[in-house]
């Protein structure tokens, strides 16, 4: 095994974000191009890293990542290469508050004229909104049993509320989970209570 990846994992529109920036203001460098720019859904950028969604396709460049915080959504783990060892916090938050937001940017999108109207319809985002609780459900909790039964792989789990109330806390612990070297004041002074938009 090389030296540990970490990786920061959950569902889209679930706190993956503020976590690479707390991680990134206690002093682990992320991994991202940039190419995905800040914008009013997240204002203080996505770090994302492009070839993330081409992850069951090519992971050659992984071994880069070593020593960088990755973040990678939750459906794309499994294709994580066998061969490293990896250090994952995964964020859970609310359901409910997750498909709000999800909803919250794709009217955004529709009013940008990025996506058709037909997007956002009230009958379809119904019927979508008791797909999407029900696969998410499912998903999450098989993610989670897989995460646990992979011998390369220590998980932190955090919860997003409790985070934004309550910073100092969950900074301690991913410091603890990582070893014991990051600074946990400035990650702290990451949150943004007035970002949570989504609250239920």
């Amino acid at each position: 095994m090389r030296k540990d990846i970490i990786i920061v994992s959950g569902l889209p529109r679930s706190g993956t974000s503020m976590l690479m920036r707390m991680l990134e203001a206690g002093g682990i460098p992320p991994f991202t191009d940039v190419k995905r720019q800040a914008d009013s859904d997240n204002p203080r950028g996505y770090y994302e890293y492009e070839p993330v969604k081409r992850l069951d396709q090519d992971a050659s460049w992984m071994g880069d990542a070593a020593g960088h915080a990755l973040k990678v959504i939750s459906s794309l783990l499994r294709y994580l290469p066998q061969e490293y060892a990896y250090a994952v916090i995964f964020i859970n938050r609310s359901l409910e508050e997750v498909l709000a937001s999800q909803q919250a940017m794709l009217r955004r999108r529709v009013e940008q004229g990025e996506l058709d109207g037909e997007a956002i319809e009230p009958e379809r985002l119904r019927r979508e909104h008791d797909l999407l609780l029900k696969n998410f459900t499912g998903h999450l909790r098989q993610t989670h049993q897989w995460l646990q039964e992979q011998p390369n792989i220590k998980t932190l789990l955090v919860e997003h509320r409790e985070t934004l109330h309550n910073p100092h806390q969950t900074a301690q612990a991913i410091d603890m989970f990582l070893d014991g070297s990051l600074d946990v004041k400035a990650m702290c002074t990451i949150v943004e209570q007035p970002l949570y938009r989504q609250r239920i």
